[in-house]
């Protein structure tokens, strides 16, 4: 009796969770004991069933209820302990089984009667029936999750959250998983019960926590912290979201520096590795990575993101390809609704032209990440390199709705149209583009905007502005000032203006940079032309009437069949941008990007996967 009297006292002294705890053994050793001195008595099996959770002995755990029928007779408080030892030991259906025998909100579960016939008291399990009723929906969606049912998953954490507005894991899921768009996060976020089940005061701290979780797709702003918390500016987690912020918004180098910082104070913080991975891509610094990359992987070889690193690595270097694929394809392997992973093996194929696989891999990670519009985005991309426009089109649509105001999206859709011939409808999204570019930094000045500059001076000639179109290459020049194409697009803009000398020095130049350009030679050729004849003597008025008359219609004529000959040129050199993304888990993010022929213009994912990624 007195071995009895002191049970709980010595199981709970060595339970983790208490300040003496984190000794699993010696919980253990005791649970075992007491359970044989109380005869069997229920409670004590739970207790030792939890002991053997905790030290990862999940099958003995899962036996030792199923062998006493446990599993059948369940107190309060008890129901999630007992199917995590079915959900750890993968068993998903067997834990899916015994939580469709209890309703959620089920009277029954916290009927009075139930725990005095089990001899249990309420305070023994310190557990409010919210929490209870949360940690079951909340496991729920867990083995949801893990049987690829995404939508029960997602209404089974939406619950879970409901029912306990603590209940972070829920909303992290939900975010980091990308189930939600980001409008229905916000959404969400206003519906959460937080005045009824918070003071005014948890109220304010919650809304901002939770909404620093939020997709970042707009403007970095600044923090505004509950007046009542000093410190949290200082915070890790809320640190990384402004890096966030920044990292979606192309501005890398913030990104770095707050990331780096974390990364000091915090050096394997799981929130920051993804994105600090995708910037450290974005800023190709492979050492560094490299670094990372095998420290993660010497600590953490169980964990999705260290390989994801290593993967990410290979993919930056370049001509290696193969070896990325391996690596990103372990990270899947450990955790397959890992997208900034899924979003880079796509990424593996697709710098290789291998559009195919490269559109599996984003089906995958669209499937994986309903409510990130990067896999659909790189997907209407591969249609549009696959000259396949209407279903680029398709697939841009459905970037647009999830992400309307992501100006990688509205450019994108705009190359559609001017693929389409709709050249005032493409000047409009171009711009839009570029409204959503000026507000997010007040300038462009990333060099990942070039080919909207560029794309933008195209679309100006297409309209004959050419002096517009002239001001957009050369602003596209300021931020990648050693680009062939562009030169060439100056050199044909000049040329089509009557300005031969001018347009010869920009196609010189463009062959300068890129050799085997064969429209610049193409150009130069008939440019030279054009100017000789252009510089003829004056040999009298009548005669130089004449002779100006038939110039201006060999210079029609020439600049004809000089259209003619552009039209690989304007496919290749105005269509074919590419957007590329981590981590945007994507995002979380990852990495992100990759090129393309003439143009390249890289998405953050918020790839996330490439958070992503990232």
């Amino acid at each position: 009796a007195n071995l009895l009297s002191i049970k709980k006292e010595k199981v709970t002294q060595y339970l983790p969770g208490f300040p003496t705890g984190q000794q699993y053994q010696s919980a253990l050793f005791w649970a075992d004991k007491i359970a044989s001195l109380s005869h069997e008595d229920p409670q004590d099996i739970y207790w030792l069933a939890q002991c053997l959770y905790l030290t990862s002995q999940y099958h003995r755990a899962s036996h030792a209820l199923r062998s006493r029928k446990l599993d059948k007779v369940r107190p309060p408080g008890w129901l999630p302990p007992i199917c995590c030892n079915w959900y750890a030991a993968k068993e998903f259906q067997q834990a899916l089984d015994i939580l469709d025998m209890e309703e959620p909100t089920s009277k029954k579960l916290l009927d009075r009667s139930v725990k005095e016939e089990n001899r249990i008291q309420e305070s023994d399990w310190e557990m409010t029936p919210a929490s209870i009723n949360s940690s079951i929906c909340l496991l729920r969606g867990k083995i949801y999750d893990a049987m690829d049912n995404r939508p029960l998953a997602t209404s089974s954490y939406k619950e879970a959250l409901k029912l306990d507005v603590y209940c972070f894991e829920a909303f992290d899921l939900l975010t980091s998983h990308h189930m939600l768009t980001a409008q229905e996060e916000k959404d969400f976020l206003d519906l959460l019960p937080l005045s009824q089940q918070c003071t005014e005061e948890e109220d304010k701290l919650l809304h901002f926590l939770f909404e620093n979780k939020l997709k970042k797709y707009n403007k970095p702003s600044d923090m505004v912290v509950p007046e009542m918390v000093n410190g949290l500016q200082d915070n890790l987690d809320v640190v990384v979201s402004l890096a966030e912020r920044h990292y979606y918004n192309c501005d890398f180098k913030m990104c770095y520096k707050l990331t780096s910082m974390v990364m000091v104070k915090d050096p394997f913080h799981a929130n920051c590795l993804p994105v600090h991975i995708g910037t450290l891509v974005e800023l190709s610094k492979a050492n560094e990575l490299f670094y990372l990359s095998h420290r993660l992987v010497d600590l953490y070889p169980n964990n999705p993101v260290s390989w994801f690193a290593v993967g990410c690595y290979y993919l930056m270097v370049g001509h290696k390809n193969e070896h990325a694929r391996r690596y990103l394809s372990k990270a899947t392997t450990l955790e397959r609704t890992y997208g900034p992973a899924w979003i880079a093996y796509g990424h593996s194929f697709a710098v290789e032209s291998e559009h195919d696989q490269a559109m599996a891999a984003y089906f995958t990670a669209a499937q994986l990440m309903k409510g990130c519009h990067l896999p659909m985005l790189y997907i209407g991309l591969e249609y549009g390199l696959t000259n396949n426009s209407k279903l680029a089109e398709r697939f841009f649509s459905q970037a647009l709705s999830i992400a309307p105001e992501d100006p990688f999206v509205m450019h994108e859709v705009a190359v559609v149209a001017f693929q389409n011939g709709d050249w005032k409808t493409a000047e409009k999204l171009f711009l839009d583009a570029m409204d959503k570019i000026k507000a997010i930094g007040n300038e462009v000045t990333v060099d990942k905007w070039e080919p909207l500059l560029n794309n933008l001076g195209h679309v100006c000639r297409k309209l004959k502005k050419y002096v517009q179109a002239l001001e957009y290459h050369r602003q596209a020049l300021v931020l990648i000032p050693q680009h062939a194409s562009t030169y060439s697009a100056i050199g044909y803009v000049h040329s089509l203006m009557g300005d031969f000398e001018s347009a010869i020095d920009y196609f010189h130049t463009a062959l300068g940079l890129k050799r085997d350009d064969t429209f610049s030679v193409t150009m130069l050729g008939h440019c030279i032309e054009m100017y000789i004849g252009d510089t003829d003597a004056y040999i009298g008025k009548t005669s130089y009437i004449g002779k100006m008359t038939s110039f201006r219609v060999a210079r029609t004529n020439c600049l004809s069949s000089v259209a003619t000959l552009t039209n690989e040129y304007q496919t290749s050199s105005e269509s074919n941008i590419s957007t590329r993304t981590v981590y945007r888990e994507l995002y979380k993010m990852g990495f992100r990007g990759r090129t393309a022929t003439h143009t390249s213009l890289r998405s953050p994912c918020q790839c996330q996967a490439l958070a992503g990624v990232v």
